[in-house]
């Protein structure tokens, strides 16, 4: 795998300006050049095409760090955390799985960052639920989403609402938002120096919170891959599941048990159970098609 040494990497000395725009010099890939490289890198181990793969992904990765902003920590390691993700992604990624490496990749690259955050932050005792963690991680957003900028403690209604909407106690809302607080710089400061297009700022690099272009295009990777992976999945049954899983789950319209009983000349709860096995053995099928490919787990 290429080695981390060999990528440009953010830190006090160099600067954050620089490294920022230093990685823009990396090009984008094509998406048959892309499939080409890693191809080569799945059959013959080759440490230039995955060098490759992640610098023309440093962009992202970058991108998406800036997006964990305000958590009391060194920007430029939570970049280098993304980094890490960003190569476990190269390492791992197939590209005969028909999407595009920055759809898979974004998932070890956020994994990467949240674990490393958890890890530094005394607040790790407070994130052993699933909740507590949704809390630590949304505030900011929660915040925004209902107009509370002030600093300082959030207003009673903004509390009551917050916890609502996260499922966490009122308490939890008032500690975490005392925690975060103070830790924001402004999004205006300037990176690098002004050029003939003017300078950049650091909320050029955060997250849009809307679909832009290249979202639109991620998502779209990600439900043909979902898809794909319903279609693969499907192996797991017999006929009979796959034709009564078919149309009770998944028509407009499904076929009551009633005539399902009668074209299989079985009980109605006979085909029930036939049903409900059947989906069993298509969600298990899928989940572990999904830890495969890298995929956010079905539900």
């Amino acid at each position: 795998m290429t080695s981390y040494a060999n990528l440009p990497a953010p830190s006090p000395e160099q600067g954050l300006n620089r490294y920022l725009q230093e990685i823009r010099k990396f090009p984008l890939l094509e998406p048959e050049e892309e499939y080409m490289l890693a191809k080569a890198w799945v059959e013959n181990q080759d440490a230039t095409a995955a060098h490759r793969m992640v610098t023309s992904h440093l962009r992202l990765a970058a991108k998406i760090a800036m997006g964990y902003r305000g958590y009391g920590l060194p920007q430029a390691e939570v970049i280098s955390e993304a980094n890490v993700g960003l190569m476990q992604a190269v390492k791992r990624f197939d590209p005969e799985k028909g999407f595009r490496l920055a759809t898979y990749a974004m998932w070890w690259i956020r994994a990467a960052i949240q674990e490393y955050i958890l890890r530094s932050w005394s607040l790790v005792k407070l994130g052993t639920t699933s909740a507590q963690k949704k809390l630590f991680f949304n505030l900011r957003k929660a915040k925004s989403k209902i107009g509370a900028y002030e600093d300082g403690d959030l207003r009673p209604e903004h509390v009551a609402k917050i916890a609502h909407d996260l499922n966490v106690t009122e308490a939890e809302v008032v500690s975490m938002n005392r925690r975060l607080s103070g830790s924001d710089a402004s999004l205006n400061a300037q990176v690098g120096a002004a050029d003939g297009d003017g300078s950049t700022q650091w909320q050029d690099w955060l997250e849009d919170e809307d679909a832009d272009q290249a979202e639109a295009y991620a998502e779209a990777d990600e439900l043909d891959a979902r898809r794909a992976m319903l279609v693969a999945a499907m192996d797991v049954l017999n006929d009979r599941e796959k034709d009564i899983l078919m149309q009770r789950r998944l028509r407009d319209e499904p076929v009551t048990l009633e005539e399902l009983s009668a074209q299989y000349e079985v009980s109605r709860e006979r085909i029930r159970q036939i049903e409900v096995r059947a989906f069993e053995k298509l969600q298990g099928r899928m989940r572990t098609l999904a830890r495969d490919k890298g995929m956010a787990i079905p539900a």
